[in-house]
């Protein structure tokens, strides 16, 4: 008891107990296994210390690259690198704090929580040797003093503890004692309440970049971008392993990568931010933060002073986001969508309709239709000659008309008409964009139902993106909100978009941020949008009593007049037959009153060529608690998205659509 030797500090100056080599141990005696290592990284940015485990396959091959010089080996699907040498975790395609890397084989249990922490490698192999000592000569009650002058005791293989010391040395030097609360000691992976992924698909069968609005937050939390992806990724490859898992045995799909489009810090170098904060009431903090984040996108994206600098930054993010990923994934030959929440939607189309103008014209030919429009075909041999075009005419000012001889009143035409056009152009699904567009890359005004109000989208050179996206998915978006109050009253239903065939709008019945796009396709029609099929195969039960109940008390009231009008045709005598109790073939009952479902199965509806002529509108199954109060739950139906299996699931089946995967079973309710 009382010579019970102290290995750590005293153990690195003493040579190994000669008995530890003695003759192997008979059958009855314990084995001593080395421990098996296994690599974490910390959190960064938070207030306690907590340690992620990387999954099994990352960690597996950071154990395998170990001991090796200046070695870098990418981790978590390749969007972070490991810097063994100085054990560091680095993000590739966005800005975040390094996080510290460590090789785990010893943890003791935290002070405010029951999560493990590791020891530093260096103590963890101390301890790791007296346990060896322990085990190989059955000597426990091993005492070892860590770093920080905290006593770790080895009681057996089966408890192991760790003292905090009550008080530091006094003025007698007294050593620290193991007095306190102990806290487990646990050695090996295996022997902590841990759970360790197992790590992704390395086939990348499709990019998604992912746009948010304005505002940093994107969820209730006031999360990051990143961390929502990071959680629709996770979500999206649980969903592929429960809905694809046929697909995936036979090896036809790895997964989808999705990539955070984080361009905030741009506008933020503005000051924005800071002048808002600075005018922002003290109450309701948390509803006037959302309205920052969300509302005022519509007020940044019609302002002059920042439209441009939104544009510019989020298409040349996008286009280094595809480049840096083509870099680090050289065999990916897969296509590229994307999504965008809030008016983050917006954005990513614009630069693409930019693109299409420019791949459109056709130089001269549509600057002398335009002469000729303006009666001022005349003057058509002066650009010719000065090698103008059409885009080159809208970057002229008057000026450049006076030099190249244009007089006052043909100038004035010219500049009055390069003005209404960028005053009246629409971003996005304008009727002018459509197929039919004239020379000018607007439509005439017989097609384009178009009304200025004195809010024409500001003037704004739109960069092109290097790639053609799939599909468009908008998430919560105010794009038909935007659409109406600069004029467009209805889309043209032969519009596509040029570069992208698909367009799903995508949205939580209680968002206040979000709009319908198809009745301004559809404008005399009312119908309901497409209820997305809940990811477990079936309506959520509040919504099917819901339904239940409307359509029981319609066929209730079908039957009742039914059963009024034989009564009153038997009491009048009428020669007419009667009618049959159930039958719907009643004048008094309205259409309206059919539930949506029976709506949808009555008529097929033409939506026009948006999306492919399939629906556009997609409404999210509302859950029973939010069925309670539609106003408290309207900040967070804007903020849902990223943890909506629903929603990832859509996403996954049209993606994989496109390459001919279909869901092992398809889900009741979907085209």
């Amino acid at each position: 008891g009382a010579s019970v030797p102290v290995y750590g500090k005293d153990l690195a100056g003493s040579d190994p107990p000669v008995a530890a080599a003695a003759a192997p141990p008979g059958p009855a005696e314990p084995r001593y296994e080395p421990v098996a290592p296994h690599w974490f990284y910390r959190k960064a940015a938070e207030p306690r210390e907590r340690w992620v485990p990387f999954s099994a396959q990352d960690s597996a091959r950071l154990e395998e690259a170990h001991g090796k010089e200046a070695v870098v080996v990418p981790t978590s699907g390749g969007r972070y690198d490991v810097h063994l040498k100085h054990r560091q975790r680095v993000a590739v395609y966005w800005e975040e704090e390094v996080s510290e890397v460590r090789r785990c084989t010893w943890f003791y249990k935290g002070d405010k929580d029951n999560k493990y922490i590791p020891y530093s490698e260096a103590f963890s192999e101390e301890l790791e040797e007296a346990y060896m000592i322990a085990v190989t000569l059955d000597e426990w009650k091993k005492k070892l003093e860590s770093p920080s002058r905290e006593i770790i005791i080895l009681h057996n293989p089966k408890l192991m503890v760790h003292y905090h010391p009550v008080a530091t040395s006094d003025d007698w030097g007294s050593t620290p004692t193991e007095q306190g609360r102990p806290r487990t000691v646990k050695r090996g992976v295996e022997n902590i309440a841990v759970e360790i992924p197992n790590g992704e698909p390395l086939q990348i069968d499709h990019l998604v970049f992912v746009v948010h609005g304005i505002g940093p937050a994107c969820d209730i939390r006031f999360r990051s971008i990143v961390q929502c992806v990071n959680d629709f990724r996770n979500v999206s490859l649980s969903m592929l392993q429960a809905h694809f898992k046929k697909a995936q045995e036979q090896q036809q799909i790895g997964r989808v990568e999705f990539l955070p489009v984080n361009w905030h810090s741009s506008l933020h170098s503005t000051g924005v931010d800071v002048d808002l904060e600075r005018i922002t009431l003290p109450s309701i903090n948390r509803l006037r933060h959302f309205i920052n984040d969300t509302i005022l996108d519509v007020f940044f994206y019609n302002s002059s002073t920042y439209c441009q600098t939104i544009v510019d930054t989020v298409a040349s993010e996008m286009n280094r986001l595809y480049q840096l990923f083509l870099q680090r994934n050289p065999h990916f030959k897969g296509g590229v969508s994307i999504a965008g929440h809030s008016l983050g939607k917006e954005f990513p189309c614009s630069p693409s309709e930019g693109s299409r103008t420019a791949s459109s014209n056709t130089g001269i030919e549509e600057l002398k239709e335009i002469l000729k429009k303006l009666e001022l075909s005349e003057y058509c041999d002066v650009f010719e000659k000065e090698k103008m075009d059409r885009e080159a005419l809208f970057l002229c000012t008057e000026e450049n008309l006076k030099e190249v001889g244009i007089p006052l009143g043909p100038r004035m035409k010219i500049l009055n008409y390069i003005s209404s056009k960028k005053e009246r152009q629409v971003c996005l699904l304008a009727p002018g964009h459509s197929g039919q567009a004239g020379p000018d890359g607007t439509s005439d005004s017989r097609d384009c139902q178009y009304r200025d109000i004195g809010l024409g989208q500001v003037s704004a050179n739109y960069p092109q993106l290097i790639y053609k996206p799939t599909i468009f998915f908008a998430f919560g978006s105010p794009i038909g909100m935007f659409l109406t109050v600069r004029g467009v009253k209805r889309i043209n239903p032969n519009y596509s978009l040029p570069t992208c065939k698909g367009f799903f709008n995508i949205f939580h019945p209680f968002d206040p941020v979000a709009y319908r796009i198809e009745p301004m396709i559809v404008p005399d029609v009312e119908f309901e949008p497409m209820l997305l099929p809940h990811h477990k195969g079936r309506k959520r039960m509040h919504l099917e009593l819901k339904e239940g109940l409307t359509r029981m008390s319609v066929d209730l009231k079908n039957n009742l007049l039914g059963s009024l009008r034989v009564a009153w045709q038997s009491f009048t005598r009428a020669p007419l037959p009667a009618v049959e109790a159930g039958s719907t073939d009643c004048g008094d009952v309205k259409p309206e009153e059919l539930p949506p479902a029976a709506k949808e199965e009555a008529s097929p509806i033409n939506v026009g060529r948006l999306n492919g002529g399939n629906r556009i509108d997609y409404v999210l199954q509302e859950k029973p608690i939010e069925s309670f109060n539609e106003y408290l739950f309207a900040l967070q139906g804007h903020l849902c998205y990223w943890e909506s299996e629903d929603t990832v699931l859509l996403v996954l089946k049209e993606i994989y659509q496109t390459q001919g995967v279909t869901l092992d079973q398809p889900l009741p309710g979907s085209q």
